[in-house]
């Protein structure tokens, strides 16, 4: 369900655990909802601060919010 090559994330499932909208979740970690967007859709790689602010938020590890296992090493 991922279009582009972006990271695949959990965050509509953790927002859906929480109740929380893109818009509440955009608000709380600084971005517009837009961002959120388009994260989930694999549109767009969260910056590494970025993606700290949300794994935070949701209290977890970056790994489990975020899947790496098929980026291309560098």
């Amino acid at each position: 369900m991922q279009g582009g090559d972006g990271l695949k994330t959990s965050i509509p499932e953790l927002r859906k655990q929480n109740k929380l909208s893109q818009e509440e979740l955009a608000l709380a970690v600084g971005v517009t909802r837009q961002t959120i967007t388009s994260i989930e859709v694999g549109k767009y790689t969260a910056s590494l601060v970025l993606a700290y602010k949300i794994a935070r938020y949701f209290d977890k590890s970056i790994e489990e919010v975020f899947d790496f296992s098929e980026v291309e090493e560098i």
